[in-house]
């Protein structure tokens, strides 16, 4: 039963991290829905995983070149950092960013407005602002020699989706955050994860930014239940980018 037991998680490990980056994993076969709502569980490690990659390529960068300008080093880990994700966030905040603007407060038009494939300038706009205070945030952090909070603020933005599947309903009758609420671990294994990440970030990164990123992820969720009725994949994905900058920023304090 062990190895059985041990395969399964490991599975579902494969899969949050197939979906969150593009690294490659020895996952094969079919993937199940069941599946895919049990590895929300992982979301928060592969965060952190994410997190140790960006620490590594600072260290390894300052190891060759101690007096590396820290305003290139933050634009070559924010490089990194869209390439290892694929966009795949920023994609939910630009459609978010458009909806939220042209839907006009009508909740079935920003629905349909976050499906259309195309970028307008709203989105265009967001995505170089939320990018800018991010480089803007990691060169002070990095001329601060902070850069162990690389390791846990990937990790605490991937542990809002946890937090925003557990009180919120997802607005849409399907897609793939239906598979999620269906299927995902229970409440208590949820939380302990969030906790756990919760204290992690506490020990590497600061209260006031962990308190910050609370706030705003609670704010955002009130403008998602207001608008929509719930949340969408799009609307965690622009929730994670801002809990991100958010907790960026809060760091530098």
């Amino acid at each position: 039963m062990e190895p059985t037991f041990i395969n399964k998680h490991l599975r579902s490990f494969y899969i949050a991290l197939s979906f969150l980056t593009r690294i490659q994993t020895p996952l094969k076969g079919d993937v199940s829905q069941s599946q895919i709502g049990q590895s929300i569980i992982f979301y928060p490690l592969v965060g952190a995983i994410i997190g140790f990659l960006f620490f590594l390529l600072t260290e390894a960068i300052l190891f060759f070149s101690t007096d590396f300008s820290s305003s290139v080093l933050a634009a070559i880990i924010l490089t990194v950092w869209v390439l290892i994700t694929g966009g795949l966030h920023l994609d939910g905040l630009a459609d978010s960013a458009d909806a939220w603007i042209g839907g006009q407060n009508d909740r079935d038009r920003t629905l349909e407005i976050m499906k259309d494939p195309y970028c307008g300038p709203i989105a265009v706009a967001v995505i170089i602002l939320i990018l800018l205070l991010k480089w803007a945030a990691l060169s002070q952090l990095l001329r601060m020699d902070q850069a162990a909070f690389l390791i846990v603020v990937p990790m605490l933005s991937r542990g809002t989706i946890l937090l925003l599947f557990m009180t919120t309903i997802y607005a849409r009758d399907s897609g793939l955050g239906a598979a999620f609420l269906d299927y995902m671990p229970g409440e208590n294994i949820l939380w302990g994860s969030l906790i756990v990440s919760a204290c992690l970030y506490l020990i590497f990164g600061s209260l006031f930014s962990l308190l910050l990123v609370a706030l705003i992820v609670l704010a955002l969720r009130a403008m998602m239940v207001q608008r929509l009725g719930g949340m969408t994949g799009d609307t965690l994905g622009a929730t994670v980018e801002i809990a991100e900058a958010v907790a960026l920023v809060g760091l530098v304090f």
